[in-house]
């Protein structure tokens, strides 16, 4: 009888490779439509949202304020549509989550400004959506000239520069502004228009991720064995010193406790992240608090902020110039909304300082309730997981370090602002990422939209190994 030991012709081999090509022609199809279903619903959400405001606070609809909102849609939209040319394949989650956040943070504005008497082209609502529409125009541009993540890896060193520049500008003698008590704005003339700080993240983040993937092994591997624990040489401690040093300025010239904590904290998980050393995360965690609790007895901004926190409630903190008023104020609103809220239109979020920004939160808790905070922070939590879902999909350790850290901040800042807003940690100056007003935070962080959506796109269509 003939052999059958020849191998025979491998005839389905071709079946898998058909079915994974029609898989990446309709997946980007399907992927664009969930996304535009959950932009309609977001945008639903958003116009109602201001209607109801319109009708708890003034008993009838204005429809200037919800044409405006109309228009933000159109761009959002567009940006939406653009991206079923550019990036298909893109996270369908991120963008939804973004516009929804942005558009509750614009019902709430709107709302103080009623409570204000504050109405036109002038009102802080307005300026929001008009910085909103920029902002996502700013998007639409990264998304279009950014058409791979890996580009970005050229700019290493110049990325640090560009922060370091930033950081800077307020320092800058007749460009620099200082606004309650925090030297972190730049403009001209009598207008503080921009806070360089807020881009200044997304440079470091870019920079922190080329510089540890050139570095790593240096950072991972070599060291004294110790309870353990692997410790690194002192040789190898200049980076982390470096960027302590560099927060440790930033409190120090900038009275900015909040963006100090940011960037150290962005750096020590994108280093352990890239070295998966716990001896890196133990010498940051020694280095910030122990550089903190000095500058709390040296530094007056530094004291003021930590007295107001452990003393909230003491009749000579909370009287004092620069004291806990704000803070008591904030949880009294939160205390007031119970578990439901008061109603958008029906609470007093005016009586706290300053509710359109550091104290959206207490703003929204009042209105929305428990229940309300609870959601938003599930949209946060939420776009944070599509983040990191992102960064560890990917297959070149740039992108993944630079998924990571862009999440990661935006979790960061959130935890920061809602800590000190509920006096979980100190209060910090901080906005809220897409809630709160601001123009160069509403930037900041849609441009963080548009990278992890040009992460998404490139990781999906990337080539994969196939085990035969």
């Amino acid at each position: 009888m003939p052999s059958t030991d020849r191998a025979l012709p491998n005839t389905s081999a071709p079946r898998p490779a058909k079915a994974d090509r029609v898989r990446r022609i309709h997946l980007p199809q399907k992927l664009r439509n969930l996304e535009l279903f959950l932009l309609v619903i977001a945008c639903a959400i958003n116009a109602g949202a201001i209607i109801l405001v319109q009708l708890g606070a003034l008993g009838h609809i204005d429809t200037q304020l919800v044409l405006l909102g109309a228009g933000l849609s159109v761009l959002v939209l567009a940006l939406h549509i653009a991206m079923r040319f550019v990036a298909p394949g893109a996270d369908p989650f991120v963008l939804p989550i973004s516009t929804l956040l942005n558009g509750i943070g614009i019902a709430m504005i709107y709302r103080i400004d009623i409570a204000e008497n504050e109405s036109g082209f002038e009102s802080a609502s307005v300026r929001q959506i008009v910085w909103s529409a920029l902002a996502v125009l700013c998007a639409l541009v990264v998304i279009l000239v950014i058409r791979n993540h890996r580009i970005l890896f050229r700019y290493t060193y110049i990325s640090g520069l560009a922060a370091v520049v930033l950081l800077l500008l307020p320092l800058v003698p007749g460009l620099g502004r200082e606004v309650s008590g925090a030297r972190v704005w730049i403009g001209f003339g009598s207008f503080a228009t921009f806070q360089p700080g807020e881009i200044a993240k997304i440079a470091l983040a870019v920079f922190f991720a080329g510089y540890l993937v050139r570095n790593r092994d240096t950072l991972s591997m070599v060291g004294t064995k110790f309870l353990g624990m692997r410790f690194p040489r002192f040789r190898d401690l200049g980076p982390i010193l470096v960027i302590w040093a560099l927060s440790m300025s930033v409190i120090i010239f900038q009275h900015d406790l909040g963006t100090a904590l940011l960037y150290f904290g962005l750096f020590l998980v994108m280093l352990y992240l890239a070295t998966a050393r716990v001896s890196w995360v133990l010498l940051g965690l020694v280095l910030f608090v122990g550089g903190a609790l000095v500058a709390s007895q040296v530094l007056d901004y530094v004291n003021g902020r930590f007295a107001s926190w452990l003393h909230a409630l003491d009749p000579d903190v909370y009287n004092a110039a620069g004291g806990s008023y704000q803070l008591v104020q904030g949880l009294f609103g939160l205390a007031q909304g119970g578990l439901i809220g008061t109603g958008l239109g029906q609470g007093r979020p005016d009586i706290t300082p300053v509710p359109q920004s550091d104290y959206i939160i207490a703003s929204l808790g009042e209105e929305l309730g428990l229940a309300g905070i609870f959601a938003i922070l599930a949209l946060y939590l939420l776009f944070v997981a599509r983040g990191f879902r992102v960064g560890f999909a990917g297959q070149d350790d740039f992108g993944k370090l630079l998924g990571v850290g862009l999440s990661f901040v935006v979790a960061l800042q959130c935890f920061i602002v809602i800590g000190g807003v509920t006096r979980v940690i100190p209060l910090t100056g901080l906005t809220t990422p897409f809630l709160a007003a601001g123009g160069s935070s509403l930037v900041a962080n849609w441009i963080i939209v548009a990278l992890l959506l040009r992460l998404s796109d490139t990781v999906r269509n990337q080539p994969r190994l196939v085990v035969q």
